[in-house]
C-alpha cells in the first residue's frame, strides 16, 4: 500500500510539474504588426559605426547612413601592420560642397598636423587622429543637416581610393 501511495504521489508531482494539472492559462506576447510609414523616423539613439582600413588603402565602407541630429560614435580601425609614417589612416568628414580634390591637395602640405590642413578647419565636420597598423581611434559628433557629405583619408595619395559618402537622412 505504501509503495502504491508513493508511486501515486511521485506521478502526481511529475504531472503537476509538467503543467498537466494546472488551470493556468498561458498567453503568448506577440510584437505588434509592422506598419508602413511615409514619415522619416526621429533620430533616436546613437549611430554606432565602425570603419576599417588596412595596408591595401581601402575603407571597408564606401557609404554610411545616419539620421539628422543623431549622435554618431565612429570607430576607425587600422587592420594593417604598416606604421603610421608609411601607411597612416584617418577619417575626415567634410562639410557640404567642399571640393574633395582641393582639400586633399592642401592636406599634402599638412604633415605636422596629421594631414589636416589648418586653413580648411572650417570645412571639416569631424575627424579622427592619424593611426598606424593595429591601432584604433574613436570620435563622437552630431550628424549634420540632411544631405550627402564626402569622407576621406587625407594621408598622401590615399584619398583616391579611400573616400565615400556620408548620407544624412
Amino acid at each position: 500500500m505504501k509503495k502504491t501511495l508513493l508511486i501515486f504521489a511521485a506521478a502526481s508531482m511529475l504531472f503537476a510539474a509538467c503543467g498537466g494539472g494546472s488551470n493556468e492559462t498561458k498567453t503568448e506576447e506577440t510584437a505588434p504588426a509592422a506598419t508602413e510609414s511615409t514619415e522619416a523616423p526621429e533620430a533616436t539613439g546613437d549611430a554606432v559605426i565602425t570603419i576599417s582600413a588596412g595596408d591595401d588603402m581601402k575603407f571597408d565602407l564606401s557609404e554610411i547612413k545616419v539620421k539628422e541630429g543623431q549622435n554618431v560614435k565612429l570607430t576607425l580601425k587600422h587592420t594593417g601592420q604598416a606604421p603610421v609614417a608609411s601607411m597612416g589612416h584617418n577619417f575626415i568628414l567634410l562639410a557640404a560642397g567642399v571640393d574633395l580634390d582641393a582639400f586633399a591637395q592642401d592636406a599634402l602640405n599638412a604633415k605636422d598636423s596629421e594631414y589636416i590642413p589648418a586653413n580648411r578647419a572650417n570645412e571639416i565636420i569631424a575627424h579622427t587622429k592619424l593611426i598606424g597598423g593595429g591601432e584604433t581611434t574613436e570620435i563622437e559628433f552630431k550628424a549634420p543637416a540632411k544631405g550627402t557629405y564626402d569622407f576621406l583619408c587625407s594621408f598622401p595619395g590615399h584619398y583616391a581610393m579611400m573616400k565615400g559618402e556620408f548620407i544624412v537622412e
